[in-house]
């Protein structure tokens, strides 16, 4: 492995309170999360006691208002500090985006009795969030989930499957679509569900091709009681709510792809200033130098299209489409550009010595998860040419 620490990425920041956020956030990464990274991901250990850290220093609630505890951050900035994160170790960035995803139908669409008496415990008080959409037999059309909810004087009762849950089996509270009506998206409704509720169980965890210490799991309801106190927004609303969270999303899996894409680029310049061929260093010759080129190009592209998405997010402006090309571009980019890192490495890059073969399986989750890539294609080409005739 090698010794030199990345140099911090040159971040166009807003303010001098982002500032210092940024470099609270390297600290932590350098000091708590990416000496141990290697060996927890290969043990398959997933840090809780990193996100209690992470929450207890108010990272985990920054794009969400201060007055339920939150940091009252714009995206243009949580983004950056997912970036910073997911470099350091993906369980920890992909962790915080999920996290924030399972908070957002609470705090977009909760009564302001529900989000008092719940965002501030979800924000910052050392609680862990996952969400619920996925089935086993639902995943990119995710409007044709069968998990029900039925009505039972005020309760919900909820039966069903939710499959490929990060954080499955550990979360403190779980967002839920469950349908409550008819076919198709009009049906469904989102709920907060407590991760202790009675009847509720988590399967054993996936194993992974990456990502070992973020438990992935399927989720069992079986007569899981809810309150109706617990549903967020009205009947039938929960499909707007689901998509809305996933634009949000797209963009921290954008940030998070990057992350792993820059972690990968710094392995692959500090090797290649260091390894010698020929009496000089690898980096003295143009096709490696050329390589490297390229990944930081792609990176930089990346980073400006996902940034370009969040600050339309911080505007109130549509940014649905340009989400989706965060999420296509970026994953895609990581995937690129961890594959040249291995390849610079040569034969040490294909070894567990080196990062570069985890970041390399890692990075493949992305262009999967919150919506594939080829689902992202569908929704830019409904953007730009209209839905498709039936």
């Amino acid at each position: 492995m090698t010794d030199r620490a990345p140099q911090p990425v040159d971040r166009q920041l807003p303010t001098e309170e982002s500032r210092d956020l940024l470099a609270l956030v390297r600290e932590i990464a350098q000091r708590e999360i990416r000496p141990r990274a290697a060996e927890e991901e290969e043990a398959g250990r997933f840090p809780r006691e990193v996100f209690s850290l992470l929450s207890e220093s108010g990272l985990l609630g920054l794009p969400y208002p201060s007055d339920f505890g939150g940091g009252d951050q714009p995206y243009e900035v949580y983004l950056q500090v997912l970036e910073e994160l997911a470099a350091a170790r993906l369980t920890v960035g992909l962790g915080a985006s999920v996290h924030t995803l399972a908070c957002h139908g609470l705090a977009g669409f909760g009564t302001k009795e529900q989000r008092a008496e719940h965002l501030p415990a979800m924000l910052g008080g050392g609680l862990l969030g996952a969400y619920c959409l996925s089935e086993p037999s639902s995943g990119s059309d995710a409007a044709s989930l069968s998990t029900k909810a039925v009505r039972d004087g005020g309760d919900w009762v909820i039966n069903g499957t939710k499959a490929w849950i990060t954080h499955g089996g550990i979360a403190d509270f779980y967002t839920v679509l469950a349908r409550t009506g008819g076919e198709g998206p009009r049906g469904i409704t989102a709920f907060l569900v407590p991760g202790d509720a009675p009847g509720l169980s988590a399967a054993a965890p996936e194993k992974k091709m990456g990502m070992k210490g973020s438990p992935t799991a399927q989720l069992h309801f079986d007569d899981v009681r809810v309150p109706d106190s617990r549903r967020l927004g009205e009947e039938g609303q929960g499909f707007t709510i689901a998509l809305a969270a996933l634009d949000s999303g797209r963009l921290g899996i954008a940030a998070c792809a990057i992350g792993v894409a820059q972690a990968a680029l710094d392995e692959a310049l500090a090797y290649a200033g260091g390894r010698q061929q020929f009496g000089r260093p690898i980096a003295d010759f143009q096709g490696l130098r050329f390589m490297l080129a390229d990944m930081a190009t792609k990176i930089e592209a990346g980073r400006a299209l996902y940034l370009a998405a969040a600050r339309l997010r911080d505007a109130g402006k549509p940014f649905s489409r340009q989400a989706a090309m965060a999420k296509l571009f970026c994953t895609d980019a990581a995937m690129s550009v961890t594959t040249d890192a291995v390849q610079v490495l040569g034969g040490y890059g294909y070894t567990q010595d080196f990062p570069a073969e985890r970041l390399m399986r890692e990075a493949k989750v992305l262009q999967i998860v919150e919506g594939t890539n080829q689902i992202q294609r569908m929704v830019i080409a409904r953007h730009l040419a209209g839905p498709e005739s039936r």
